[in-house]
């Protein structure tokens, strides 16, 4: 039970100093590590035959690695000390959440494309692959606020929801399939074979929480009765998660995602999600990082509930 609620305290700390502080620019972060770790792979084994088993076997070790480290590390806290154990464990959660700085780098968007469309644009490019040189302000709107509802997903619905399953190494060890596939799982020449396996580990990381994901968001905005259309439009993304988030988002604001864009110079047709063309406004922002901090908190409450059961449930029973 000390454990279970040690574990729970970290997440809670963690959560609460990811809403305050965000990203720390000025701390070393894991993922920076992560991207060393991955980069040093890629440059000795992406070359010559058998590019996607050396990309699974590199993805395989690096996520093991990461997760059995954190794993023991975590168990030999838990026995010498409640402090530096629920340290240790707040220091992942902060660092695995990344609610506040998407939310801060989103509003800066549309700040800078109320000086100019330039501006916005360059903004945009920090958070989007896509090229923003030749976006429109509609489009460009619109880029922001796609963004903001797929990484509500991947940067905090999806490390809690492997809370909740695995404890903070869970989290830790989604945060290195999540770099992986930021890294390396693109379809283009270089990283076609190499980092298959990693986007396919992504995808299946992200199946359930992606969905999770746009029933919360619905849930916080009081428009359940839209899931079978959100379910349905979700499902028209090429990606078989990005599409939930974006779709919730669209039948929340009542406006249309979606659409053929850029990427890396090479036109990608995609689908649009929603039925409705709005012009999107400073309104729509508001309403978009509303339901995205409130997105939050309720599965905050959920991570918690569902941690304990699964990793106290014995106890209950008895």
């Amino acid at each position: 039970m000390e454990i279970t609620i040690a574990s729970i305290s970290a997440l809670l700390f963690g959560f609460l100093l990811d809403r305050i502080y965000g990203d720390p620019e000025r701390l070393p972060h894991p993922v920076v590590g992560f991207g060393k770790a991955i980069s040093f792979c890629e440059k000795r084994l992406n070359r010559g035959r058998f590019r996607l088993l050396k990309g699974a076997f590199s993805t395989i070790i690096l996520v093991s690695s990461t997760f059995l480290c954190a794993f023991f590390s975590a168990r030999f806290l838990d026995q010498i000390s409640f402090v530096l154990s629920f340290l240790f464990n707040s220091i992942i959660v902060f660092f695995c959440l990344a609610g506040l700085t998407l939310r801060r780098e989103v509003r800066m968007v549309f700040e800078a494309l109320d000086e100019s469309t330039e501006k916005g644009r360059l903004q945009l490019s920090r958070i989007v692959g896509r090229d923003t040189s030749g976006l429109d302000p509609q489009q460009i709107r619109t880029a922001a606020l796609e963004t903001l509802a797929e990484n509500l997903s991947d940067g905090v619905i999806a490390p809690l929801f492997w809370f909740a399953l695995l404890g903070a190494p869970g989290m830790l060890a989604y945060k290195m399939i999540n770099t992986l596939d930021s890294m390396i799982g693109y379809k283009n020449e270089r990283y076609l074979l190499f980092g298959r396996f990693a986007a396919r580990l992504d995808d299946a990381a992200n199946y359930i929480p992606a969905r999770i994901t746009a029933l919360v968001m619905l849930l916080v905005s009081g428009k359940l009765a839209k899931t079978k259309q959100v379910f349905q439009d979700g499902e028209k993304h090429a990606s078989p998660n990005a599409g939930y988030p974006e779709a919730a988002s669209a039948a929340i604001l009542g406006c249309r995602f979606g659409g053929p864009n850029y990427y890396f110079g090479k036109l990608v047709e995609k689908p649009f999600i929603g039925t409705i063309q709005k012009i999107l406004t400073d309104e729509d922002l508001n309403t978009s990082l509303k339901v995205n901090k409130n997105s939050e908190w309720v599965m905050l409450i959920v991570t918690a509930m569902l941690f304990f059961v699964i990793h106290n449930g014995s106890n209950i029973l008895n």
